[in-house]
């Protein structure tokens, strides 16, 4: 059972991590003056996903820091949340 909630857990912090990421994408590279605005402005202009795609790349963090301290269930749930805000972006962009 010890593995099924470190894989939840891993797969928990993935998703924070990458919505901190989008987050921090749009602060950086967004036009509007709030965080609202640069969502709106971005999903108009359609680089929506490319910012999403950016934010993911804290997981690349979090997937090392758990594989460097011998956690891979943890950081096998990091992959998980990683494949799936993959496919979640896939699934906006060609929808």
């Amino acid at each position: 059972m010890n593995k099924n909630k470190d894989i939840i857990v891993g797969i928990i912090i993935g998703l924070i991590a990458s919505a901190v990421g989008f987050t921090l994408s749009l602060l950086f590279f967004g036009t509007g003056n709030s965080i609202s605005e640069s969502y709106h402005i971005a999903r108009a202009q359609g680089v929506f996903t490319k910012l999403v795609s950016i934010g993911a790349i804290l997981n690349l963090g979090a997937f090392f820091l758990f594989i460097n301290t011998n956690k891979e269930q943890r950081a096998k749930g990091v992959l998980i949340a990683t494949i799936f805000v993959a496919l979640i972006t896939i699934i906006i962009r060609f929808v």
